[in-house]
């Protein structure tokens, strides 16, 4: 070990939803950690992600004594009724009772803003611009993570760097198995400089799924299916907002697109979520369709579990919480994957038959009908 090391109990690398929760709970426990995100304070902040977070989730933050990063926002609670466009015609999603209370809508840079504002306020330890990050002797009692400013030694190391971190990669080939699963479409995704009113309308037609998500105040995010071989090019600004009216059934606002891009939905789940000190978290260990709008809740979940593991590893000396980690966490995500993929048939092989057959799309609408209250209502 070089002599020059800081050493902490817990690296956590990555500043997004999970790395934040988790450096808000370890603190919160007493726990000493170190946050190292790569890109500027000014990046995370405005990076624009999903904007829901579930009841559990909400809950979540409360119980830690961080329930004003959803709170402060103002979005309003994701309990109200919001429209679903079916061929054109308005109908309201069926509100069931949950017993985790009301979710939100937040945007996911709001979450983020927030998170980092409670961290540093009381105390926490983040440094941004972590760039060349190295995890090192991963299988031994004291791993340590490098970085272009420095290494730090430590006992655990948190990995929720994301899909396409560092993390993941550094464990070893052939410990970790990744299950797929490809839906078989895409969703044209554009940035747009024009609000959302209501927060959400999603819409169900002939010619596939559509959605306007809100953003923030002055901007949301909006989704088209298409097919998984379309281009940017296939998707001029002027196509966009007509393909959305046209799916919604009515005239939409109508304004400047910053970004677009074409995503192919798909699921992902890498096991197990630990190797020897690391553990991974979040996009690090899991993609879900973002029909769910479980990201953000699966994040804090793994964030909550590993929290409480390590905290019963340092402060009880009890390894078990830790040691079942990945089967505590992968039994949540497979969960959630199983829901995911039944909302995500529902939403989309009920609209556009040419993917998967009319059989699919009446089984799609069958389903879709216990998504919604009733014609009548």
């Amino acid at each position: 070990m070089n002599q020059a090391d800081e050493k902490t109990t817990v690296v956590v690398v990555g500043g997004g939803v999970a790395g934040l929760a988790l450096g808000v709970f370890l603190q919160r426990s007493g726990i000493p950690c170190v946050v190292l995100e790569k890109h500027r304070r000014e990046y995370v902040e405005q990076r624009q992600r999903a904007g829901s977070l579930d009841g559990r989730g909400v809950r979540m933050l409360r119980e830690w004594g961080v329930g004003e990063a959803v709170e402060e926002h103002g979005g309003g609670p994701s309990d109200v009724v919001l429209p679903l466009m079916v061929d054109g015609e308005r109908r309201a999603w069926r509100m069931d009772a949950d017993e985790d209370g009301a979710g939100a809508f937040i945007p996911q840079q709001v979450l983020v803003r927030n998170l980092i504002r409670i961290f540093l306020r009381d105390g926490g330890d983040l440094r941004f611009g972590a760039e060349d990050v190295a995890l090192e002797g991963l299988d031994t009692e004291q791993p340590r993570v490098r970085y272009r400013d420095g290494a730090i030694s430590c006992e655990f190391v948190a990995g929720a760097d994301g899909f396409q971190g560092v993390s993941r990669s550094a464990i070893p080939d052939g410990f970790l198995t990744c299950h797929s699963y490809e839906f078989g479409y895409a969703w044209l995704s554009a940035m747009t400089d024009v609000p959302a009113d209501p927060a959400a309308v999603m819409a169900v037609h002939s010619r596939g799924f559509a959605a306007q998500i809100t953003r923030g105040p002055n901007a949301s995010r909006v989704y088209l299916q298409c097919p998984v071989d379309d281009t940017v090019g296939d998707w001029p600004d002027e196509r966009v907002w007509d393909e959305l009216a046209e799916r919604f059934g009515m005239p939409v606002a109508r304004g400047p697109i910053a970004t677009k891009q074409v995503v192919p939905l798909r699921g992902v789940v890498f096991s197990p979520m630990r190797y020897g000190r690391l553990c991974l978290l979040g996009d690090a260990a899991h993609l879900i369709s973002p029909m769910s709008a479980e990201g953000m809740s699966l994040a804090l979940h793994d964030a909550e579990v590993l929290a409480k593991g390590i905290v019963a590893q340092v402060e009880k000396d009890d390894p078990g919480p830790l040691e079942g980690y990945s089967d505590t966490c992968l039994a949540h995500v497979w969960e959630r994957q199983a829901a995911a993929v039944w909302m995500t048939d529902a939403m989309h092989d009920s609209g556009d038959a040419s993917y998967r057959g009319e059989f699919r799309k009446q089984v799609a609408r069958a389903n879709l009908e216990n998504l919604v209250q009733p014609e009548s209502a």
